[in-house]
């Protein structure tokens, strides 16, 4: 599946939220296996042009009771990134701040801690997400070396729960059914299909990689999701471990 594509990814917030309660991979400082940089080598290998792509972590501070310590989390988190614009938003039942890294040029940097307004004990989550639209040496960097692990280590209590994605498109002037192309995916991620739903011009792919360490039910780690838009017309590709949580 040789082409050239190009990829768009966009993070729907709310379905991750959602999704992330339940299932993730879970990643230590100490480990340099980042399932971003396995899909973007499949990407690369296929001739896939990366437009965009996100790493998401996510933490529930369980440990942190009351409302003040989670106030005193964030003072810390201040103190840990003074140079990241800060900002807070509130509503009658809960309160998020966020902070976003204005430095990094190949990538965006967002972190959030979001809080409910109770009593005892507080539901608190941080939420830290890097995000990009190209894949180069630089960021190939960060995510093996010292970079990534500083951020985690200084920004999670704990370990976080991890997503990787990422979107693309197959060239207009290529026409394959939508099977062919997830069969080649599959061989080029080395799995094996667990379940499929599978339309006209859709299709969605739960399978299992030994890729991919983590896994959920039935030993899934990884998702595959294909859309057509016609004759002519793009094919969009996602890819997601352990599941796609990207809007498509």
């Amino acid at each position: 599946m040789k082409r050239k594509t190009k990829i768009l990814f966009s993070i729907s917030m709310l379905m991750i939220v959602g999704l992330i309660a339940i299932v993730g991979s879970r990643w230590t400082a100490a480990s340099g296996d980042v399932d971003l940089l396995k899909i973007a080598s499949v990407f690369q290998t296929e001739d896939i042009m990366l437009e965009e792509w996100t790493f998401y972590a996510r933490e529930h501070l369980v440990d942190l009771t009351t409302e003040k310590e989670v106030q005193e989390y964030v003072k810390e988190l201040q103190q840990k990134f003074p140079g990241w614009n800060w900002s807070t938003s509130e509503t009658s039942d809960k309160w998020k701040v966020t902070a976003v890294s204005p430095t990094s040029k190949h990538h965006t940097e967002m972190l959030q801690i979001m809080a409910t307004h109770t009593k005892q004990p507080v539901n608190a989550y941080i939420v830290y997400r890097v995000s990009g639209n190209e894949w180069n040496k630089e960021m190939e960097s960060f995510f093996t070396k010292e970079p990534l692990k500083s951020r985690l280590s200084d920004i999670f209590r704990g370990n976080p729960t991890v997503f990787s994605g990422m979107k693309g498109s197959i060239s207009d002037k290529i026409d394959m059914a939508l099977p062919t192309v997830a069969n080649e995916l599959l061989k080029s991620f080395e799995a094996k299909e667990i379940e499929a739903l599978k339309e006209e011009t859709f299709m969605s792919v739960s399978a299992n990689s030994p890729l991919f360490s983590d896994s959920i039910a039935r030993d899934m780690n990884l998702q595959i999701g294909i859309r057509s838009e016609g004759l002519g017309a793009k094919t969009t590709i996602v890819v997601g471990t352990p599941i796609i949580t990207i809007e498509y």
